[in-house]
């Protein structure tokens, strides 16, 4: 049996340590080739003598520190759906939020044109808040001192209006996609915040 033999070893750094070195010595100059066309598209410096801008204490950004990140809120009403409500029926600003640890569901709105909001803060319309994943239809409450808890004003240009639906037992839940049916009114897939 012959034996082969392997090729010597050049004496010097392990082969995995030349490409680390490698790396390390040429990562300043490919982020170089990155930087520079960013610097040359920058805008000529004008020939004057630049404004100097008055000494500003600045409070550091929290955000910038890293501390927290940003939340994300998204659009209410995604293209269309913020029009259908402005346009037919006069309002914007929709929000259904949990309030009183949950207890009451509050409807709000700004009204942008009154005539066609009547529909929404007429007495006699019936109010309703519907979750279809919970299963149930809430009421406004009728309270013996105070009346319904909603607002029946003939409507305002630019005043926001609520009501508030009893939410006992904390079926509708934060995050919870609810319909608001008051008449002929109807908004679906409202998130509840």
């Amino acid at each position: 049996m012959t034996r082969r033999r392997l090729p010597r070893r050049p004496a010097g750094p392990e082969p995995a340590m030349i490409g680390h070195e490698m790396r390390s010595r040429l990562a300043p100059g490919i982020a170089c080739l990155f930087l520079v066309p960013a610097f040359s598209l920058a805008s000529p410096v004008s020939p004057g003598p630049e404004p100097v801008a008055p000494a500003v204490s600045r409070t550091p950004d929290p955000r910038s520190a890293g501390a927290l990140p940003p939340h994300y809120e998204p659009d209410r009403f995604a293209g269309r759906a913020g029009q259908y409500y402005l346009y037919v029926w006069g309002i914007d600003s929709i929000q259904v939020k949990l309030v009183q640890s949950g207890e009451l569901v509050r409807f709000s709105y700004r009204v942008a044109d009154p005539s066609h909001a009547r529909v929404l803060n007429e007495k006699a319309n019936e109010a309703s808040l519907v979750d279809l994943r919970a299963g149930v239809s809430l009421v406004v409450p009728n309270m013996e001192k105070v009346g319904q808890l909603r607002q029946t004003a003939a409507p305002q240009e630019g005043r926001s209006y609520w009501m508030a639906f009893s939410n006992r037992g904390r079926p509708v839940r934060r995050g919870d996609r609810v319909d608001v049916i008051i008449g002929t009114f109807r908004a679906r897939n409202l998130v509840v915040d």
